[in-house]
């Protein structure tokens, strides 16, 4: 392939992490979940229902993302899963605009979330198997991280489309900007902000052309005969097998536990500010720039820090950074700022959060990125969507643990601040088992193991 022809293919797989990254944005984190939040009314019951959705939606990913990823590899063509996954991203997208105040089903509302959700994630494992297809070993820890920088940035953009033009504040119905929602939408039923839904899918199908345009699979197009009972076989020995696979064993656990949390706190940040410190939809997407900014700057300069160190030690640094945060917010609160009692006119809790959401941003892009080049140094030789499939189950298999927890603890203790705190054991149990993760993998025992 030409260089040329390679660099339209690597700008391509760079518009997946642009048009998929205001699910995460928007919906999970800055305007969605903050606005269920109003609809409910208490910050702690809806941070409850919130936490056992995503349960739910996090049960499913378990479960078939391993398969889907044999299967792929089994069967060929990515591209095809791509398109499917797609769609559900952009259906259950868009349904989220009927989360009207006046009609609003919390059950349907969460059914059409997961829809979508599950969509982004496993369209996420066959676009993340292509990496290995995109550079050399050296190459790629900078391609991912300009990836997750790209994605950051569209994140950001939307975000500030949303502000700046369509969410209303509940008590002005104006935007961040003071203006009406655009296109006329009726800031009483909420429409500017309930309109993040359509936003969130009408941008993903626009930024995804460059993606299908561009990016060209290598694998055949035809499945061959039995390729669902081979996927399933292969899964079945991978699992088995992993505890001769030390290196791989032991990072698939360790991912497993930080990632988890490190996506609890995408997934409760928003409603944890709205509930916790009575955040306004827009106060909270003012937060979200200030977070994706930094998610952007630092996963480009991850990335190059990944290129020159490795993998691993970038993540044991994020990993004890995003710990401290969570050990701290629980210590932040209208009333007070570690212990230090603040008055209702006081802006410290807010500037506090403020940091916490750039560290946040910031060891939350990294991490990602060197952890995608990390899965692909402990991929299994010529199964790579398969091990990116089993990657996805150990970033899903406690993903529903971790909402489902916090919806618990947040349910016994009617406290936001303590609802969250099983975010700290889950890093703390990560970073433990990352101390036997090769950063090389088991690359040399698959070696011998072939030539044998």
């Amino acid at each position: 392939m030409n260089k040329t022809a390679t660099k339209k293919r690597i700008w391509g797989w760079f518009f997946f992490d642009w048009a998929s990254q205001p699910y995460n944005t928007l919906l999970i984190t800055f305007i969605f979940a903050p606005y269920i939040k109003d609809l409910i009314g208490d910050g702690a019951e809806a941070q409850a229902a919130w936490g056992f959705g995503i349960a739910a939606a996090g049960v499913i990913i378990a479960v078939l993302a391993p398969v889907l990823g044999a299967l792929s590899d089994s069967s060929g063509n990515r591209l095809r899963w791509i398109w499917l996954f797609s769609v559900m991203y952009v259906v259950g997208a868009f349904g989220l605009w009927w989360a009207a105040p006046d009609n609003f089903n919390l059950l349907w509302t969460l059914t059409l979330f997961a829809i979508g959700m599950i969509g982004m994630e496993f369209a996420t494992i066959f676009t993340n198997s292509m990496l290995p297809d995109l550079g050399t070993k050296e190459e790629i820890g900078r391609i991912s991280g300009n990836g997750w920088a790209f994605g950051y940035l569209g994140g950001l953009v939307g975000l500030v489309v949303m502000l700046t033009l369509f969410a209303e504040n509940a008590e002005t119905g104006k935007t961040l900007i003071g203006k009406d929602p655009l296109f006329g939408l009726d800031a009483e039923q909420r429409e500017g902000t309930r309109f993040v839904g359509p936003l969130t899918a009408i941008w993903y199908a626009v930024f995804m052309i460059p993606f299908f345009l561009w990016v060209r699979d290598p694998r055949p197009t035809k499945a061959p005969k039995g390729a669902v009972g081979k996927a399933l076989t292969d899964v079945w020995g991978t699992i088995r097998n992993l505890p001769q696979t030390p290196s791989l064993f032991a990072y698939l656990g360790s991912s497993m536990f930080y990632r988890d949390a490190l996506n609890g706190m995408y997934t409760f940040g928003g409603i944890y500010a709205a509930g916790v410190l009575q955040w306004s939809v827009v106060d909270v997407g003012i937060f979200g720039i200030l977070a994706i900014i930094a998610g952007a700057v630092f996963a480009w300069l991850g990335g190059k820090a990944d290129t020159k160190f490795g993998p691993k030690p970038v993540i044991n640094i994020c990993i004890l950074l995003l710990c401290g945060v969570a050990i701290s917010i629980i210590f932040v609160s209208r009333e007070s700022v570690f212990g230090i009692a603040v008055g209702p006119e006081s802006n410290l809790p807010d500037y506090t959060f403020y940091v916490f959401g750039a560290i946040i941003g910031a060891a939350g892009g990294v991490i990602q990125s060197a952890s995608r080049t990390m899965m692909v140094r402990q991929s299994i030789p010529g199964r790579t969507a398969e091990s990116f499939g089993l990657y996805a189950l150990a970033g899903k298999a406690t993903s529903f643990i971790a909402p489902f927890l916090i919806g618990v603890m947040t349910t016994l203790s009617d406290s936001q601040q303590i609802g969250v705190t099983p975010l700290i054991a889950l890093f703390l149990v990560g970073l433990i088992l990352l101390r036997w993760v090769d950063p090389e993998g088991d690359r040399a025992q698959w070696g011998h193991a072939s030539s044998s």
